[in-house]
């Protein structure tokens, strides 16, 4: 494991006018005076990072500047140990070889010399995202929305030809002087169909942008690659990770066990990034919604204190099991997806399940929407009315029970906030934001409905909202209960 401060295996201009006359082509070699393969003229080195080192060279067949990677094994590496190093190099080739798109960086060759592969590969003058945000600092969510969706474009493509990247994170994410977002670095790439290339209990990876299930040990999937994004994204914004901590381990630990900071400088990002960071894979956003989302964000006014993006949708936790439902139609702005759920209603901007009893419930409602500056002192209250409810199923709409949590600060803020049921588990499948504290109105109000489609059946638990940003905390909850009588 490598720490992101110290690793620089970048294709970059920046790199290279660092490097151009620190550092002989290989050793006993002067510059410009080795030929790999007999074509590739090794000019200057611009990194170098835990599988090796990354070359300016000149293809002398084609007369045109290129960047190869040449493997530099540690001293007293076991033979096996080698072999794989040399095939993960090779799988790189072979990963990126598969993506026909332009956000992904174009391998032109693999050779061998000195029995060992090289890897010849396009020459991206710019910048890796790390260097940016270590000359410029945090992005405007904007800026990080471009990027991200970037991002996740070679991703999509990467996944469609069956190929995880495993490593997304600043440092693999190169910004070209002609304008493109490049993703490299499929060094440990995972294709499918192919034999891992790691060794028992051994974890691959960046640290502080590896996936809970991977940290865990447990089979890595494209949901990985998006909470990895999530991440990236979060650094991009607020200009350190997450769970970063003192030690590779404790950041595991924090990977695992803890829920990120809330961030102060996402503004419409905010509920992108919690979407993605969720600890199981399946209930993060799916990538054509964030995809969506982060288009919407980075063709935006350029603010954080904007909340423009719309709304996104996760998958509800776990399968929800229920008899005898009565389906209805998902609301026509979202994106078409199969659902676990077998009884759904959709009204307003939002929709959720819970489920006890043999009973289906949906929750349905509109919240506020709007900009302004994140900041702390926020009050919260959740009032209901027909809390008990006892008849025929669905619920009419003048019985059926209704839930206002108001809030109110002091100062304009933007908050970001969902509904949960009283044992804590989710109902709202994605965070919702809202814009208080405004001098004429500094008070927001978001109110949401219960139906039921059952013949028959009791639930009885109570409603809350939990606050994420700009202070974590839960208001107390409101009891109801719904008996369906047929």
């Amino acid at each position: 494991m490598h720490n992101e401060d110290t690793e620089t295996e970048t294709v970059t201009g920046t790199a290279l006018a660092a490097a151009t006359t620190a550092v002989p082509g290989t050793p006993g070699t002067p510059d410009g005076e080795r030929l790999v393969a007999g074509r590739y003229r090794l000019l200057s080195r611009l990194g170098e990072g835990g599988m090796g080192v990354v070359w300016r060279a000149r293809d002398e067949t084609l007369q045109r500047e290129v960047a190869v990677k040449e493997v530099r094994a540690p001293a007293g590496l076991r033979a096996g140990d080698l072999a794989r190093m040399y095939s993960r190099l090779e799988r790189e080739a072979w990963a990126a070889a598969r993506i026909p798109d332009r956000t992904v960086v174009t391998v032109h060759d693999v050779v061998t010399e000195d029995d060992r592969p090289w890897i010849v590969m396009e020459l991206i003058r710019g910048q890796s995202l790390a260097d940016l945000l270590r000359a410029e600092g945090p992005l405007t969510p904007r800026h990080a929305a471009h990027i991200g969706a970037e991002v996740l474009t070679a991703l999509r493509a990467a996944h469609a030809v069956g190929v995880e990247h495993r490593d997304v994170k600043p440092a693999n994410v190169l910004l070209a002087a002609d304008g493109r977002v490049v993703l490299s670095d499929f060094g440990i790439a995972m294709v499918e169909g192919s034999t891992a290339l790691t060794m028992t209990g051994e974890v691959v990876g960046s640290p502080e942008y590896l996936p809970p299930e991977r940290a865990l040990g447990r089979p890595s999937a494209p949901e990985s690659d998006l909470w990895s994004l999530g991440v990236m994204l979060y650094a991009a914004v607020e200009g350190i990770s997450p769970f970063r901590q003192e030690s590779a381990l404790g950041t595991l630990r924090a990977v695992v066990d803890e829920q990120p900071p809330a961030p102060t400088r996402a503004g419409p990002l905010a509920p992108v990034i919690a979407g993605l960071l969720r600890k199981e894979p399946a209930e993060r956003t799916p990538a054509a919604e964030v995809a969506e989302a982060l288009r919407n964000i980075a063709h935006g006014p350029d603010a954080a204190t904007t909340s423009t993006a719309g709304t996104l949708r996760t998958p509800a936790p776990t399968p929800v099991r229920v008899s005898e439902p009565e389906p209805a139609p998902a609301p026509s702005a979202a994106l078409p997806r199969k659902r676990r759920t077998a009884a759904f209603v959709a009204a307003g901007a939002a929709t959720c399940v819970l489920a006890a009893g043999g009973l289906a419930y949906a929750l349905t409602g509109n919240g506020d929407a709007g900009g302004a500056a994140s900041g702390p002192g926020v009050r919260m209250s959740v009032a209901g009315v027909n809390t008990v409810y006892t008849g025929g199923c669905p619920i009419p709409t003048d019985r059926a029970p209704a839930f206002t949590a108001t809030f109110t600060a002091s100062e304009p803020t933007l908050i970001s906030y969902r509904w949960v049921s009283g044992d804590g588990s989710v109902v709202d499948p994605h965070w919702r934001t809202m814009s208080i504290g405004n001098k004429a109105d500094p008070t927001g109000h978001d109110t949401v409905r219960l139906t039921a489609y059952a013949k028959g059946g009791t639930l009885t638990t109570g409603m809350a909202v939990e606050l994420q940003s700009p202070i974590r905390t839960t208001s107390n909850p409101v009891p109801f209960s719904i008996t369906c009588t047929g």
